[in-house]
């Protein structure tokens, strides 16, 4: 049963809200710095990253006028893509504004809602937001203007209701949310400690050469065994990419890998091939330079064998080669998967193994970009990368490499697989904390 509650028109919590500002690129008349949080930013921002956000110079008065303050709730009311309305939000906190040395503020695809604390708690006003996105409730609220998405704020906050359960409810509800989220956070933060650290031994040992040079200058290696030492030459020799260890080879990606394929998409307007579908199906959009866990859409046997998607095997990387900015993007494949033909499928060599092709794409990121063309999407080809050129060390130190970094990749999956089921009970929960179905006693039970 819900709880006893009132039923509040979101317009009437509200101190303030206004719509963002974009700003410019250069300093114009009185103008601040300020760091813009636009839509694209949404995810990173939640997870309490700001490193995506730009800096833009923004009218003084203006500025001041839009300046997020801790409590804030984020709106965003242009940009919806198909399959994702606009409406979506974020909360922005103490500890995300903190990360930023200048004045924060939304672009004016969004706006901020400043809910009055002593009406609700706004971190609750956040969660029932989330909960109406999350339902679709939000998407009637949607149109299309000249191509694109539209949120009708105004119509939208003068007809939605937030339910509002005693403040001790609002703060169970937000707190308990809130717990689960930071979990996600923290796993998160790890995971991305651990990434920073095999890209660093991948960097120093086959991008920098920090153990050859060491050894070319009489100096031991730093950090590593005898044994591991031994296995890095002391001198460089000349190749057609510049000077590499002596001993190793400079080769193309394709070399790196048993087989090279880009995806397809099955057709539409067959139902036969997307119904009950049981097999992934990756679109760039869900790369992030990490685990594939699950797809968004699945497609059947019948639309495999009936189009030209790939079924690769698991530990199989696919990189986006469509549209900047997701050009390059990389995924590892979870399990056997299959993707469109936005992205181009590399299924590594037993003897090379899925992490030195992952971080040898990835070291590539600029070269990728710098070759992406077209004059509406900016696009590369699978010729462009088979054609990536790479260093091949010692079969010995490869196995090596492998057996630091396996250990990492493994905990990685782990962390994603656990990120992944709180982030589903967090979504299962919160329709029903927000609704009162689920009181807050059960909820802990659930969450302990």
């Amino acid at each position: 049963m819900a709880f006893d509650d009132s039923r509040v028109l979101l317009r009437d919590l509200l101190l303030e809200t206004k719509d963002g500002e974009w700003g410019k690129d250069q300093p114009s008349g009185d103008s601040m710095e300020m760091l813009v949080i636009r839509g694209t930013d949404f995810p990173h921002v939640r997870a309490g990253d700001l490193s995506s956000s730009p800096t833009r110079h923004i009218n003084r008065k203006n500025g001041l006028r839009k300046t997020l303050q801790a409590g804030d709730i984020l709106i965003e009311t242009a940009g919806g893509s198909k399959g994702r309305p606009t409406g979506r939000t974020i909360y922005i906190s103490k500890e995300i504004l903190s990360k930023s040395s200048l004045p924060v503020t939304c672009a004016s695809f969004a706006r901020f809602l400043r809910v009055d604390p002593n009406l609700a708690l706004p971190e609750y006003v956040f969660w029932f937001l989330q909960a109406l996105y999350a339902s679709g409730a939000i998407e009637k609220h949607q149109v299309q203007h000249s191509g694109i998405a539209r949120f009708q704020y105004t119509k939208f906050a003068s007809e939605v209701e937030i339910l509002l359960p005693p403040r001790s409810e609002q703060m169970d509800i937000s707190g308990t949310l809130s717990a689960l989220d930071d979990k996600i956070t923290m796993l998160r933060e790890t995971n991305a400690t651990l990434e920073a650290i095999a890209r660093a031994l991948f960097k120093s040992w086959f991008v920098d050469f920090a153990p050859v040079r060491a050894k070319a200058e009489g100096r031991d290696p730093e950090g590593l065994p005898p044994e591991v030492a031994d296995l890095f030459p002391k001198d460089f020799e000349d190749s057609e990419f510049g000077e590499i260890p002596k001993g190793w080879s400079t080769i193309q990606v394709k070399e790196l890998c048993s087989s090279i394929f880009n995806g397809g998409t099955p057709s539409r307007a067959n139902p036969s091939f997307w119904e009950a579908g049981t097999i992934d199906w990756f679109k760039t959009g869900e790369l992030a330079d990490g685990f594939l866990l699950s797809s968004s859409e699945r497609i059947a046997d019948v639309g495999l064998k009936g189009s030209a998607a790939r079924l690769l095997p698991r530990h199989s990387v696919l990189m986006a080669i469509y549209a900047a900015p997701t050009v390059g993007r990389l995924g590892i494949l979870s399990k056997p998967a299959t993707f469109n033909q936005a992205c181009t499928g590399l299924v590594p060599k037993p003897e090379i193994g899925p992490w030195f092709l992952f971080q040898s794409l990835f070291a590539g990121r600029a070269w990728f970009n710098n070759r992406a063309n077209g004059a509406a999407q900016q696009n590369i080809s699978k010729v462009i990368v088979e054609s990536y050129p790479t260093i091949m060390p010692s079969s010995k130190l490869l196995s090596v490499f492998n057996d630091n970094v396996d250990g990492i990749y493994q905990s990685i999956e782990h962390n994603a697989r656990s990120i992944s089921t709180i982030s589903d009970l967090r979504d299962t929960l919160l329709p029903r904390l927000v609704s009162g179905k689920l009181r807050i006693p059960d909820a802990r039970e659930i969450t302990a």
